[in-house]
C-alpha cells in the first residue's frame, strides 16, 4: 500500500494516549531496524498489537510517523543530556550513558543521515544553539579552552561521546571478543572523559617572566 494513500478513518479507542505510545514505541523499533524506506506499516501495527488504520488516523502516513519518532527521540535525548553551566565533561558522560542505554537513537540518527540528509527541525536547531551558547559563555568565563570556536569545541566533544559506540567493528575487534562488555565500556568511558577534560581545559594563565638583570661588572 502506498503510505500516502488516504485510508478510511478508524474509530479511536478510549485510551488513545496509550495506543499512540504503543504505536510510537513499535515504530521506533521498526525504523531503527529498517530505516524509513525499509519499514513496513503492517509490521509496526503488528508490533504494537493495534489496527493499522489507527496509525494512519494518528500520524497520517509513514513519513509523518518517521518524523514523529525522530522528534520524540531527539526530545528525550535533549532532556536527559543537558549542558548545565557549559560543563562538557558532565555532558559527555550523560550523552555516552544515554546512547549506550538507547542504541535505537543512534541507529535512527544514522538512517536519517543516509535517507534524509539535510533534514532537521527548528526545535533541534534551538537545542544545539542553547548548548553552543553555554559553551561560549563558559569560554568567556575562563572555564573552557577558548582557542577554538564554541561550535567546533562542542562538535568535537559530541563525536568523542560516540567514538567507541559508533566505531568500525574491525576497530572494536582489536580490543578482543568482549568489546561491549561492562569492563571494556567502563574503561572507554573513563578514557573518553579524560579526553574531554584535556581537550576542553583552559590554558593556565601565563606568568610574567622576571626581568633579567645584568650581572655586576
Amino acid at each position: 500500500m502506498d503510505t500516502n494513500e488516504t485510508v478510511p478513518s478508524a474509530p479511536r479507542p478510549r485510551n488513545s494516549a496509550a495506543t499512540k505510545e504503543l504505536l510510537l514505541s513499535a515504530a521506533t523499533a521498526e525504523f531503527a531496524d529498517y530505516g524509513l524506506a525499509g519499514a513496513r506499516i503492517d509490521r509496526i501495527a503488528e508490533r504494537a498489537g493495534a489496527n493499522k488504520r489507527l496509525l494512519y488516523a494518528y500520524f497520517g502516513d509513514k513519513d509523518q510517523l518517521f518524523e514523529a519518532v525522530l522528534q520524540r527521540e531527539i526530545g528525550k535525548l535533549a532532556r536527559e543530556t543537558p549542558l548545565a553551566d557549559g560543563d562538557l565533561v558532565a555532558y559527555a558522560a550523560a550523552r555516552f550513558d544515554f546512547m549506550l542505554a538507547h542504541p535505537e537513537t543512534a541507529r535512527l540518527a544514522a538512517w536519517r543521515r543516509f535517507e534524509r540528509d539535510g533534514h532537521w527541525s527548528e526545535a533541534e536547531v534551538e537545542s544545539y544553539r542553547v548548548k553552543v551558547d553555554a559553551v561560549a559563555a563558559a569560554q568567556r568565563e575562563g572555564r573552557l579552552d577558548a582557542s577554538l570556536p564554541a561550535v567546533d569545541l562542542f562538535a568535537i566533544v559530541l563525536r568523542i561521546t560516540e567514538s567507541w559506540l559508533d566505531a568500525p567493528p574491525a576497530l572494536t575487534a582489536v580490543s578482543g571478543p568482549h568489546s561491549r562488555s561492562g569492563k571494556r565500556l567502563r574503561e572507554h568511558r573513563a578514557a573518553l572523559l579524560e579526553a574531554v577534560r584535556r581537550v576542553t581545559a583552559p590554558e593556565p594563565p601565563k606568568t610574567a617572566r622576571a626581568p633579567e638583570h645584568s650581572a655586576p661588572r
